[in-house]
């Protein structure tokens, strides 16, 4: 738990909604008066939208452990410089991805193991932890659909690539505490889902 503040944090696996309801969470915690930032990764930093070029938008082929490496370094930057200040304001931090990726994307995904990848997560983060990890969820072959133009190197790993990575998060749900949230319906109802969640821990 944060010492100050409250930290929320958007997964789930492409196609699931992400951004779109971190983005309408932030709307209604303001509307309601509250300090709130909405923030992502990886690239919210100045580093980071170099990391973040690096990662997804240059076309070769990296080793899955620089991969790894380049979200860490991200991260580092991400809680020293955006998020831990946030958070000793008393703000709610929402975040569009966070340590949950890692453990999906490369530990599963890219097969480093979870246990490692949660490990030099926790150092990369200073042992920042989310209040509450949110998995948006979908059937693969909807959050297919949701997918479209231009994708970036990640969303291109492949249809055998990304089912891992979403039946990791499902079970990784289940073992660490995050809240699984049904991603059918409207823009309306999915958010109305995820403040019941939200809501107790403000």
């Amino acid at each position: 738990m944060t010492a100050r503040g409250r930290f929320v944090v958007f997964e789930g696996g492409e196609g699931t909604g992400k951004s779109t309801q971190a983005k309408r969470l932030v709307k209604r915690l303001e509307a309601e008066g509250r300090d709130a930032l909405l923030t992502h990764e990886p690239g919210h930093t100045r580093l980071g939208e170099e990391i973040r070029l690096l990662l997804l938008h240059e076309d070769w082929q990296l080793d899955a452990r620089a991969e790894l490496l380049l979200m860490l370094a991200d991260r580092a930057q991400h809680v020293s410089e955006v998020i831990r200040p946030a958070l000793a304001r008393d703000a709610v931090v929402v975040s569009d991805r966070f340590a949950p990726s890692s453990m999906t994307y490369q530990g599963v995904g890219r097969g480093l193991g979870v246990e490692d990848v949660d490990r030099i997560s926790r150092f990369a983060a200073a042992a920042l932890e989310p209040d509450l990890v949110i998995v948006l969820d979908l059937p693969d072959a909807v959050a297919a659909t949701r997918v479209a133009g231009e994708q970036d190197r990640m969303e291109r790993a492949g249809r055998e690539f990304h089912a891992a990575v979403r039946d990791a998060y499902r079970s990784l749900a289940a073992e660490r505490g995050w809240v699984v949230v049904d991603a059918h319906g409207t823009r309306e109802q999915v958010a109305d889902r995820i403040w019941a969640v939200v809501e107790p821990v403000l």
